[in-house]
């Protein structure tokens, strides 16, 4: 039933819509058969060849706008499809200027939502600022007022105090720090600058790796070698003694001790080479060019640090390494 509905409904309006065709050419005819008619009278017309007053020509007007007037206006017939077809293309056009409009607004919308979310950092930062300068005024004005109320002597001492206090806090900072690097060392680092020694991959490409696999190398891929069940122990710590230096070598026989494998072989060489260059670097006093350490060759831990930008070679001799004073311009 519902399919036979849907198909007389879809031959009504196809007939309507027909009808409507048929409608509007049949106006059309009926338009160019006026047209026409005029053309001919006004052909024939005997003022046609000569030029007519001004007056004449309102006068033609406005018998034009007077039958206009007068006569029928072009509707369409009674269940015609037509006025439905234009309401249909009026929507279709509005839809269309609406979706364009819209199009044209996202990207405003999207300007103006970051041009507000600028506007409030900078807001917060302003208001952080006053905040900063207000407390920074009061602290000055605190501290005019106890100066005036203060003996130099007083003065002196409290400042003594301030700056003794201010370096137990540094000190206890410095400490930390120490500690945390020594264990970076000793847990991560050590490991990677080994393997990086042993010809494996450069520091930062292998991220984990287990001391116990060092001991049988790398291929000269770069690859780990397997690990022999039974691995000659005197000939793993002449490799070791070759790379790093022997264990009773000064400077590095209490740092060590303790593990007689790559990995503490080369943390100990970054914990060496990092103490000569943070003393070095507190000696030279501000000079560059007494802050260099003279290093017996290249080795992982030397071009670790020049990669992180710690520290660089010498221009003129890359035996001598000095750390980056980040107090100063970078050199070129």
């Amino acid at each position: 039933m519902e399919v036979e509905y849907g198909r007389e409904s879809d031959g009504s309006y196809d007939a309507q819509l027909e009808r409507t065709i048929q409608e509007l050419n049949m106006m059309k005819r009926q338009l160019e058969d006026a047209v026409n008619q005029l053309r001919a009278s006004a052909a024939a017309s005997p003022i046609s060849g000569t030029g007519i007053s001004a007056q004449e020509s309102i006068d033609i007007m406005t018998r034009a706008f007077t039958d206009m007037a007068d006569s029928e206006p072009l509707l369409p017939s009674r269940g015609s499809v037509l006025p439905a077809l234009l309401a249909m293309r009026r929507a279709q056009q509005t839809i269309a200027e609406s979706n364009d409009y819209v199009d044209s607004q996202t990207a405003s919308l999207e300007q103006v939502k970051r041009r507000a979310e600028t506007e409030r950092v900078n807001l917060r930062e302003q208001n952080a600022l006053q905040v900063a300068l207000e407390n920074r005024i009061k602290s000055l004005r605190d501290g005019l007022d106890n100066r005036q109320e203060k003996t130099d002597d007083q003065i002196a001492k409290e400042r003594i105090a301030e700056l003794k206090q201010q370096k137990g806090h540094w000190d206890e900072q410095t400490s930390s720090l120490m500690k945390q690097l020594d264990w970076f060392i000793g847990e991560h680092l050590g490991p990677m600058l080994a393997a990086e020694e042993l010809g494996g991959p450069v520091v930062g490409e292998l991220m984990e790796i287990d001391r116990d696999d060092l001991r049988a190398g790398f291929s000269a891929h770069g690859k780990l070698k397997k690990a022999a069940d039974q691995p000659d122990q005197d000939r793993r710590q002449r490799r070791i003694d070759d790379i790093w230096g022997p264990q009773d070598q000064q400077g590095q026989a209490n740092k060590r001790k303790r593990d007689g494998d790559e990995a503490s072989a080369a943390s100990a060489e970054m914990r060496d080479l990092t103490e000569q260059l943070m003393n070095k670097l507190m000696e030279a006093a501000g000079d560059n060019s007494a802050a260099y350490v003279e290093i017996p060759r290249e080795t992982a831990a030397a071009r670790f640090l020049v990669r992180c930008k710690v520290a660089m070679f010498d221009p003129k001799d890359a035996r001598r390494l000095r750390l980056v004073d980040f107090g100063r311009d970078l050199d070129d």
